[in-house]
């Protein structure tokens, strides 16, 4: 695990965005894992300006994102496909057919997980997958359990992760209680994982997912068993790391 530790946040988010600009360079049709929230925004925000000035394609990349609400229509302002295309997707040149979010009003929510594993498993390994962190140790939607899904699945959102995410809805009571959500052995099948934390108040939370026991209770702990993965933080996110 190689953790870096940033003083800016333009320090951050030129490295997150030239890791991912360096394997497009060398690898045009990387398999790309994309997160959402407001942790990846200022990196999104470095690729869409390397894209402008020609020094990164898309067009022959694939992406898939780790999540979404269920319940949203896509043009929801709200909805993670919203996000992805005000943030990314919508200002590159990838092509939309190879833009994969699932859909969280799926008639059959169930099948709407397989068909999105299927989908996964057509593409092969996930090369990078951007991840962020939960103030409860989630990654993507996988909240804390007795155990956990390995693959795309339906949970209930914690009351604290609804908490944390509220600021993207008019009304804390319009935060969806569920959602669709790559499993933590998708996540951990990628070939390079890329977990981004920002903040203080984040700190506990980075010291016990990297340097913490291994357990369910906290999902991001289990990054500490993957053979690939470059942490980035601010200084404030790794104040207390030993």
């Amino acid at each position: 695990m190689n953790i870096l530790t940033f003083r800016t946040q333009e320090e951050l988010n030129k490295a997150g965005a030239g890791i991912i600009t360096g394997l497009l360079q060398t690898n045009p049709r990387a398999v790309l894992g994309l997160a959402t929230g407001s942790t990846p925004i200022g990196i999104y925000r470095e690729l869409v300006e390397s894209h402008r000035q020609g020094l990164v394609s898309f067009s022959k990349a694939t992406a898939f994102n780790l999540d979404e609400y269920v319940g949203l229509e896509p043009g929801h302002p709200a909805s993670y496909y919203t996000f992805m295309q005000e943030h990314l997707l919508g200002l590159v040149d990838i092509p939309p057919q190879q833009c994969h979010i699932p859909s969280g009003i799926a008639p059959d929510l169930q099948a709407e997980c397989t068909r999105y594993d299927s989908l996964l498993e057509e593409h092969g390994q996930i090369d990078l997958q951007l991840l962020g962190l939960g103030h409860n140790g989630h990654i993507g939607f996988n909240e804390p359990d007795a155990t956990l899904e390995g693959g795309t699945h339906l949970v209930e959102l914690k009351e604290s992760t609804r908490s944390a995410n509220a600021r993207f809805f008019d009304k804390p009571e319009q935060v969806p209680t569920h959602a669709l959500t790559m499993g933590v052995g998708t996540i951990l099948k990628a070939k390079m994982i890329l977990l981004v934390v920002r903040g203080a108040d984040k700190a506990e939370i980075v010291q016990r997912a990297l340097q913490g026991p291994i357990t369910t209770d906290c999902p991001a702990s289990l990054l500490q068993t993957h053979p690939h993965v470059v942490v980035l933080l601010d200084s404030e996110a790794g104040g207390l790391l030993k």
